[in-house]
């Protein structure tokens, strides 16, 4: 091999050596600079909020007596529906947020037949206390009016305004109809 090749030989190899020392040192001065920025830079992460909310003004509405269909109404479906116990109905609530521990709230209500006979569980939040805990966790908001007061009222005309609260007449139980399964034979 002539000389001259020899040296740009070595002179390609001294090249790449350089250019690959040059390479990683760009990388560490990259790899401290992302570490400073993702120290800064925090990921939001979801509070999570699973099954059904119920607020101490749905219990208070329960009353011994009410159908299924009208326990339905005030609580909604169920969380859990057991054919062991179909005598109760089970709503569970949790909240997880992130860096806190896992709060639950559990109500069963009882029924016989389909008449609900108590309930029992955790006491349950208002309404307004549970908007009060879905704001920020770092900053305590004001918590916003949930009725309007007689002034706001006064700023619609009287006929837009409901006189009296509609009432909700009981469900009459749906008749289910289905095809037949197989075609009429002839």
């Amino acid at each position: 091999m002539p000389v001259k090749a020899r040296c740009s030989a070595r002179l390609g190899l001294v090249l790449l050596i350089g250019a690959s020392l040059a390479a990683l040192a760009g990388c560490s001065s990259f790899d401290g600079a992302s570490n400073r920025i993702t120290s800064l830079v925090k990921p939001y992460k979801v509070d999570v909020v699973q099954g059904n909310f119920v607020s101490r003004e749905q219990v208070e509405a329960l009353q011994p007596g009410m159908s299924r269909q009208q326990v339905r109404e005030i609580l909604g479906t169920p969380l859990v529906t057991s054919l062991f116990h179909a005598d109760r109905w089970e709503y569970v609530f949790t909240l997880k947020r992130p860096n806190e521990d896992l709060q639950t709230r559990k109500l069963t209500v009882f029924f016989t037949g389909d008449v609900l006979q108590r309930s029992e569980g955790d006491e349950m939040p208002t309404e307004t206390e549970f908007v009060a805990t879905l704001g920020s966790r770092g900053a305590k908001g004001k918590v916003p009016v949930l009725e309007a007061t007689p002034e706001q009222l006064a700023k619609y005309p009287a006929s837009a305004r409901p006189t009296t609260a509609p009432t909700a007449a009981p469900l009459e139980p749906a008749s289910i109809s289905y095809p037949p399964l197989e075609a009429p034979k002839r």
